[in-house]
C-alpha cells in the first residue's frame, strides 16, 4: 500500500493516479451514496478541484483505496472559497445546511479544509482500519508540510469520537446535521501540538 499527495505541479509524475482518484470518488459518492454531483468521463469533481488544492491517495497496484482533498481556507476561485465556508454562506443551494458551524468559517493561512474523504467500498472490513489510519496519517502529514496548524472537516457524525480515540486533537465545530443519507458534523483537528 502506497501513500501519495498530488498537486497540479506533480501529477505528471504519477501516471493515471490523479484520474483514478476522481474515478474512485465517483464510485464512492455518486454510485454508492447516490449523491447528485458533477461528473464526466467516469470521474466526479467539483468547483474546489483547483490548483490550490492537494489530493491525498492511498493506493495499491493502480487502485485507489482511499482519498481526501486538502484546500486552504484562503482559497478563492470566482465566487467560491472552500466547501464548508461556502455552505455556511449558502452558495451551495442548500445541499449542505448553512448551520453546520457554531461560528463563522475560518479564513486563515494556517487552516486547511479536508473534504471528499472516502474509503473505497470494496475494501475488506479486515483492512479498512489500516486504510483509514494510512489516510489520516498522510492527510495530517501533508497538511503540516503545507504549513497547516489546523484542519477543518465535514465528516460522519461518528468520526469526532473516533479521531480522538486514535490520538488526534479533534473537536466538534458545529451541530450534528443530516445530509442526504446520514448524520455529519464539522470537526477541527489541531495539528500545532504535533508539529516539530
Amino acid at each position: 500500500m502506497q501513500t501519495t499527495t498530488l498537486s497540479f505541479a506533480n501529477l505528471h509524475n504519477h501516471g493515471e493516479l490523479f484520474a483514478n482518484i476522481f474515478r474512485a470518488r465517483k464510485q464512492s459518492f455518486i454510485i454508492q451514496k447516490r449523491w447528485d454531483l458533477p461528473q464526466t468521463d467516469d470521474m466526479e469533481f467539483d468547483q474546489y478541484d483547483t490548483p490550490m488544492s492537494r489530493w491525498v491517495a492511498i493506493h495499491e497496484k493502480g487502485t485507489v483505496l482511499a482519498g481526501v482533498r486538502l484546500t486552504p481556507t484562503t482559497a478563492r476561485c470566482g465566487m467560491y472559497t472552500y466547501m464548508i465556508r461556502d455552505a455556511q454562506q449558502d452558495l451551495l443551494g442548500g445541499s449542505i445546511p448553512q448551520n453546520l458551524l457554531d461560528e463563522p468559517a475560518p479564513v486563515e493561512a494556517t487552516t486547511w479544509e479536508a473534504s471528499r474523504l472516502f474509503v473505497d467500498h470494496s475494501t475488506p472490513q479486515s483492512g479498512r482500519r489500516r486504510v483509514h489510519m494510512s489516510l489520516l496519517r498522510e492527510m495530517t502529514h501533508s497538511a503540516r508540510e503545507l504549513g497547516a496548524t489546523k484542519l477543518v472537516c465535514l465528516v460522519a457524525a461518528t468520526w469526532p469520537r473516533w479521531l480522538r480515540a486514535i490520538g488526534l486533537d479533534a473537536h466538534a465545530m458545529g451541530p450534528v446535521i443530516w445530509i442526504d443519507d446520514a448524520y455529519f458534523q464539522c470537526v477541527s483537528i489541531n495539528l500545532a501540538a504535533k508539529m516539530h
